[in-house]
């Protein structure tokens, strides 16, 4: 089983890791388009469409990738508190009631705007580029599809605490800043030489 929610998890950070270059491409069409638009009075007529579906594409993706690190906002004011057979029982009933009814609906329905999309070939009516969008509507019913498969990795893995007590430990990845100052807090800090020690 453990093989299993690593495999999954390993699944949803490469496709956040690939998706993250969707910022670099975000962050350049931006750039240009300010430049053009403002230094040579040149504005494109694309821009605004590479935008939005970059920043979509990103938003979509990032989902199962953020489930795979436990970096959904939680309010855990109790939860915290309990005891981890308990917190697994709560999040293993929480994603049986809200989380496979609501990613069910996301794949269902993004599978029916999608495949509409691709029918008669939609394109951006929010500029005169006409830019396809067809392909982009494709990643609503494959987050929707990726955010089931990671939150199957999720069920296996309360049910593992359920049964030993303890939650099992996520694939390293990158960490938030104040995880990194609470690593460093807790290693004894080196001593610094000073020019009189012999």
């Amino acid at each position: 089983m453990v093989k299993i929610i690593h495999a999954i998890e390993g699944l949803s950070q490469w496709v956040g890791k690939a998706f993250g270059w969707c910022i670099l491409i975000l962050t350049l069409s931006v750039s240009y388009e300010v430049f053009v638009r403002y230094v040579l009075n040149a504005p494109t007529v694309w821009a605004f469409d590479m935008m939005v579906q970059m920043y979509g594409a990103l938003f979509l993706m990032a989902g199962p990738y953020a489930l795979a690190q436990d970096a959904h906002v939680r309010g855990d004011v109790l939860y915290r508190l309990f005891p981890v057979r308990w917190q697994a029982r709560v999040d293993f009933t929480l994603y049986i009631l809200f989380f496979f009814p609501g990613m069910m609906a996301l794949f269902w329905y993004g599978w029916e705007i999608a495949s509409d999309s691709w029918r008669y070939k939609e394109v951006s009516w929010n500029s005169p580029a006409r830019i396809q969008i067809y392909f982009f509507k494709t990643l609503i019913p494959v987050a929707g599809f990726l955010l089931m498969l990671q939150g199957l990795a999720e069920m296996m893995r309360c049910w593992l605490a359920m049964k030993t007590g303890r939650w099992l430990e996520r694939l390293d990845d990158v960490h938030e800043t104040e995880d990194m100052l609470m690593h460093m807090e807790e290693s004894p800090a080196m001593p610094v030489p000073r020019p009189d020690d012999k």
